[in-house]
């Protein structure tokens, strides 16, 4: 065969083929000419031919027929009108003009060769980066121990952590993962659940040797208390046991929606503060503060599942899924031993 093909385009063949099949069932975006997406099967297609040096060859890599591949070659040379190639019973030769045809269906099968790559190492290596979003108290007491354990085990990916106590939405703020602390996660989303997370009241032995010891949820009305106060109802506390619900509002001279803040203002016995269990854990187990009301269930919109939520999508990128499967490990274990 005579073919007037220059090494730097020639092109993967199986890569050739693979495109080739999915194009054929492609029905994706509205090109600007609507009448290309007809024409690229045919024109990968076309470079395979070339590539291959006959009808024959070609139609085995496709599992058609060589007549399949003449017919198809007859209507690419009608829709472009030009002749591709001189047809003799014992050769096929390519014309100047299918030379240059080829020459520019090259190009476009290299830029979808490159963009397969792409997507291929963008699917199979843990590479890239990763924006997570969390709460303070949540970032501060729990995910921040396994930040950078986890980057080095995968040092192609960045991690950019925000902090981000209210409402956010994923795609406008560009977040792939966000761990919410609630028991009504957005159902727009996909969820995967890592553990439950419950709220504890606290104050210091020295705060509990003042005032007492409430024995119920109505004597918080006759103590301090330090709260939230990022909502109008952060000081409003609801109390569940057995069938008995109370619902108190609390007041005091010090509120703030930093944990950690709160936490210092407890041991220093301004009152009796409202935390999740994973943060004041660690002061219980010190003796720096004593539980209150423990008997008692406390809900709020800050309670229920420690979830991960993030977009759905068919293509979960692989540092998405590895990020995903290393917290969902370590995370698992450590809120089931809190």
């Amino acid at each position: 065969m005579l073919f007037n093909i220059s090494p730097p385009y020639r092109f993967n063949n199986s890569l050739t083929t693979d495109l080739i099949l999915n194009l054929k069932t492609y029905h994706g975006f509205n090109l600007v000419n609507s009448k290309l997406i007809a024409l690229l099967p045919d024109l990968a297609s076309f470079i395979l031919i070339v590539d291959e040096g006959s009808f024959t060859a070609a139609a085995k890599k496709l599992d058609v027929t060589p007549s399949a591949l003449s017919k198809l070659i007859t209507r690419l040379e009608s829709a472009l009108s030009v002749k591709l190639f001189e047809r003799t019973t014992r050769k096929l030769v390519i014309t100047p003009t299918g030379q240059q045809v080829y020459d520019q269906a090259i190009v476009m099968v290299n830029a979808a060769q490159q963009a397969w790559e792409l997507s291929t190492t963008d699917h199979k290596q843990a590479t890239g980066s990763l924006t997570i979003a969390a709460p303070e108290a949540f970032l501060n007491s729990v995910l921040q121990p396994f930040v950078v354990p986890f980057l080095q085990q995968y040092p192609d990916i960045q991690l950019k952590l925000r902090v981000a106590d209210g409402e956010i939405d994923l795609l406008r703020d560009g977040i792939d993962v966000a761990f919410k602390l609630t028991d009504k996660p957005d159902e727009n989303l996909v969820l995967k659940e890592v553990g439950k997370t419950n709220l504890v009241l606290c104050a210091s032995p020295e705060y509990i040797d003042k005032r007492g010891m409430p024995s119920h949820p109505t004597d918080l009305q006759h103590h301090d208390c330090l709260y939230l106060a990022e909502t109008e109802r952060d000081n409003v506390w609801d109390f569940f046991k057995d069938d008995e619900f109370h619902s108190m509002t609390v007041s005091g001279r010090y509120a703030v929606n930093h944990s950690q803040m709160r936490l210092t203002g407890v041991k220093n016995a301004l009152g009796i503060g409202i935390f999740h269990d994973f943060v004041i854990a660690e002061a219980i187990e010190k003796k720096q503060v004593v539980p209150v009301l423990s008997a008692w269930t406390i809900k709020s919109n800050y309670h229920g599942a420690v979830a991960m939520q993030y977009p759905q999508t068919k293509y979960m990128p692989a540092r998405l899924r590895v990020f995903i499967d290393y917290i969902s490990q370590v995370l698992g274990d450590k809120l089931a031993s809190k």
